[in-house]
């Protein structure tokens, strides 16, 4: 911040200078009509002297025009170059008060109406974290400057929920979902903060939150893997093997958590077994689906070429029409490698349970960022809504304002 304090103050040297000049040049005016006053005043006293010496006999009359001749032209001589004095109707007090008020009064507007945090945030963004608190005071300070930013809260929710601070997650995620709409995915993910707040009790909240979200998306996964925890804690072990099992059929056969939750499976069946009960069908072996991946060609329209810079940020990603406003996957890039023709799929996704295979429709968004910003920017090119298993390449150009 000191670069732009530095830089206002600048400016408003600057604007001083307006009000300061004037009056610096009255003063050097009332200098000049100083001056003018004593050469005067010198000419008369001469002229005064001159009639005495004449009075006494001492010159005649012709050497008394001589003397008074002399005297004018002295005065001529003295007074020359001397501009006619300019009459101020502001006089000198109202400049000197608007130079003191001036930066009292631009100091108070902006602190009021400006936006010095977003400027240190923009600033922080540019620069990558040193550690997860680092990461979680810049999204918190993107909340408090971005209130309407869904992205930014859904963000800042998930960071709770891996910092195990689930009553802040619920918060968040309920904000988030009275921004961006009811979506499946969000009111999982709402419901999950929500049971890990209340210390692992099931409630009609949660229930009514993991209802409606299934209702819309059946597959929705963080829905089916709480689900399955819930029954499992109150040892309903058959409901935990259903619900995880629906849920390994929507993970990609590289994803990472398959191997949890199948040892999930393992411990809930051995447990049924062991309680006198009998597994009521097989467990359902995961269908291997083709991850999804999409070819996108990006360019920059014509009459943006100068107003961008090669370092500029480029962010391309896909995010689902009807789901949460998280990037599903992403790629940097910057200015100076446009055009470019770049694949996203699976193997991209933010998180393993965003996956693009697991959104029918979704939108390509490209964005340039001066501060290196993935949530807001000065340029952005969208795309129509499309399937997300299209294979045929798509054409996205960066062409409008970031608004």
């Amino acid at each position: 911040m000191i670069d732009f304090w530095l830089a206002a103050g600048l400016l408003l040297l600057v604007a001083l200078s307006f009000l300061l000049i004037p009056v610096l040049r009255s003063r050097r005016a009332q200098l000049e009509e100083d001056r003018t006053a004593l050469n005067v005043a010198l000419y008369q006293d001469r002229v005064a002297e001159l009639q005495t010496q004449q009075e006494e006999g001492v010159l005649d009359a012709a050497q008394m025009n001589a003397g008074r001749a002399e005297a004018a032209r002295e005065l001529l001589a003295d007074t020359e170059g001397v501009a006619a004095p300019r009459v101020s109707r502001l006089g000198k007090p109202a400049p000197l008060l608007a130079a003191i008020l001036v930066p009292v009064l631009g100091l108070g507007l902006y602190l009021h109406f400006g936006a010095s945090d977003k400027v240190e945030l923009t600033r922080e963004f540019s620069q990558a974290p040193q550690s997860m608190d680092e990461m979680t005071r810049r999204l918190e300070r993107a909340v408090a400057a971005q209130p309407e930013s869904a992205e930014a809260l859904y963000f800042l929710g998930r960071t709770y929920m891996t910092q195990d601070r689930p009553a802040d997650a619920a918060k968040i995620f309920e904000r988030t979902v009275n921004l961006a709409g009811r979506q499946p995915e969000l009111l999982g993910q709402w419901a999950q903060a929500q049971y890990f707040a209340d210390g692992k009790k099931w409630s009609d909240k949660i229930q009514a939150l993991t209802d409606e979200a299934l209702k819309a998306d059946p597959n929705e996964v963080t829905s089916l893997g709480l689900l399955g925890i819930a029954a499992f804690e109150a040892r309903q072990y058959q409901e935990a093997i259903d619900y995880w099992n629906r849920l390994l059929e929507q993970l990609p056969p590289e994803d990472k958590s398959r191997i949890a939750l199948q040892g999930g499976i393992t411990r809930a069946t051995e447990k049924l077994v062991a309680s006198g009960g009998k597994v009521a069908a097989a467990p359902v072996a995961p269908v291997a689906k083709a991850g999804a991946l999409l070819k996108v060609q990006v360019d920059l329209a014509a009459d943006l070429k100068a107003k961008v810079q090669p370092g500029d940020s480029v962010f391309i990603f896909a995010r689902a029409t009807s789901g949460p406003p998280a990037p599903l996957a992403a790629k940097r890039l910057t200015v100076a490698d446009l055009p470019a023709t770049v694949e996203l799929g699976d193997a991209d996704a933010m998180m393993p349970q965003l996956k693009l295979s697991n959104f029918p429709e979704v939108q390509l968004v490209a964005r340039i960022s001066r501060a290196g910003q993935p949530t807001a920017g000065e340029w952005v090119g969208r795309s129509q809504p499309l399937a997300s298993s299209t294979t045929a390449p798509q054409k996205l150009t960066i062409d409008s304002p970031d608004k």
